[in-house]
């Protein structure tokens, strides 16, 4: 696995020795050097960032800044001032710290330029390839991903997003809108499976009063709020054939019409739908429209998981930490050695949003500024299994031979808002479990 690179250039031995040691136990890999033509004799793009001290022997830290470009400069200082200060940003320096500095404090700022740059590196054209919206990726993966969102985005071409649960569908739909025209106009978000089908269609669509019962007045669709705007779609593998109907004379004609309604309005949006489902092999079963298929395969961008992102799996942990201490108003916490090796070598079948659901977790039970192994609460074994797709056991194996048991038995005559309400959890949670244990969701065919 790839390790994010600094270059030190320091004159003083002892503070150069001591950040180096510091750096290293955070996973980083460190050189040093006591000048700026020391420094310039090592290729300066393979570093990831360069810490320098201001006054230095010969020429002074600042001058690194344009012969290391695009590679960010953190410069440090002991003389610190607002007119030194000032002058190291107008030179295009990332950051300034005087010295001495808290090494926690560093580490938030080393990790904030890191993560800022992410994605941001240019081609030879010049051309950025990012960073987007609240995403990161270092991977050639996510740079492809990257590079088509850049594309895509200014166009009104509908975008289909492939990944699995937990890989960021969402917010590449965000990063999308974000540079899209349609920006000053709102993304409308629906989790296709989180809705029954029996109200689908009146929350994408909006009904007439009176359309059904409990319909006791005119309701604006989702479709409808989108309108100028984006809506994106999550999970639209699990929309009914009714629905696909109906979602396919929007994309058609710019047109919808309310549950209930005679007449049709016209909307302008532009669609993103997301899935982790083969909607292909679904066109051949009968469970999704092949010719809605057509209309949203225009642009396809594939998520990685995370455990194919091995270079990048060490930058998100140390931005999802920095993240979440701000939001729980906790100083800034570190990870041990063990810890970023664990992290580092697990598969994370939950991708992005296990780490992140284990490092918050990790933040709120940590009792000191460390965070060791234990607090992430995984199960490193299950990282050696041979199937990808298999999820930590964390529940009880009866528990799970019984849902399994319980929706297999009942979902031939009862609705999955009936299923959940008897298992005790969401519509949501139980989609997310059928996921889990592969037991599909098996509608009728439109006949």
């Amino acid at each position: 696995m790839r390790q994010r690179s600094i270059l030190i250039i320091e004159d003083e031995i002892v503070i150069r020795t001591s950040l180096r040691k510091y750096l290293g136990k955070q996973g980083f890999s460190v050189t040093e050097a006591g000048s700026v033509e020391e420094a310039d004799a090592t290729p300066l793009d393979k570093f990831d960032l360069i810490i320098t001290d201001l006054r230095l022997p010969g020429p002074p830290g600042t001058d690194i800044i344009a012969r290391a470009k695009p590679t960010p400069v953190l410069v440090m200082t002991s003389y610190a001032s607002v007119s030194s200060a000032v002058d190291a940003m107008k030179q295009g320096a990332a950051d300034y710290i005087a010295k001495p500095f808290d090494y926690e404090e560093m580490l938030t700022t080393i990790n904030q330029i890191i993560n800022m740059s992410v994605g941001a590196k240019l081609d030879k054209s010049g051309k950025a390839l990012g960073p987007m919206e609240g995403m990161l990726g270092h991977c050639k993966a996510m740079q492809v991903v990257f590079e088509r969102i850049t594309k895509v985005a200014p166009t009104d071409t509908n975008v289909l997003i492939l990944g699995e649960s937990g890989t960021g569908k969402e917010l590449v739909a965000k990063a999308i809108h974000t540079a899209s025209k349609q920006s000053s106009a709102p993304i409308i978000s629906v989790n296709c499976a989180a809705i029954p089908d029996t109200l689908i269609e009146s929350e994408l669509f909006g009904h007439e009063k009176g359309a059904f019962t409990g319909a006791t007045h005119r309701r604006l669709g989702l479709v409808e709020a989108a309108n100028g705007g984006t809506l994106f779609l999550d999970e639209i593998g699990e929309l009914p054939l009714d629905a696909q109907a109906r979602l396919l004379r929007v994309l058609q004609e710019g047109e919808i019409r309310r549950v209930g309604s005679v007449e049709t309005t016209q909307v302008r949006v532009r669609l993103i739908a997301a899935t982790h489902r083969d909607l292909k092999a679904l066109t051949e079963t009968g469970q999704f429209r092949e010719d809605l298929y057509y209309r949203l395969n225009v642009v396809k961008l594939s998520l990685p998981p995370l455990r194919e992102r091995e270079d990048d799996i060490l930058d998100l942990a140390h931005h999802f930490l920095r993240q979440t201490c701000k939001k729980l108003e906790k100083p800034c916490l570190v990870f041990t050695e063990e810890t970023l090796v664990l992290m580092s070598k697990y598969r994370w079948p939950g991708n992005i949003r296990e780490l992140e659901n284990a490092i918050e977790r990790a933040v709120i039970l940590a009792e000191s500024k460390i965070i060791t192994p234990d607090l992430l609460a995984i199960d490193f074994d299950q990282s050696d299994a041979p199937s990808s797709d298999s999820e930590p056991d964390t529940e009880d194996l009866s528990l799970q031979d019984y849902f399994q048991k319980f929706v297999i038995e009942n979902q031939d005559h009862m609705t999955e808002t009936e299923l959940a309400q008897k298992l005790g959890i969401s519509r949501k949670a139980l989609w997310q479990k059928r996921q889990k244990l592969h037991i599909p969701r098996v509608r009728s065919k439109r006949r």
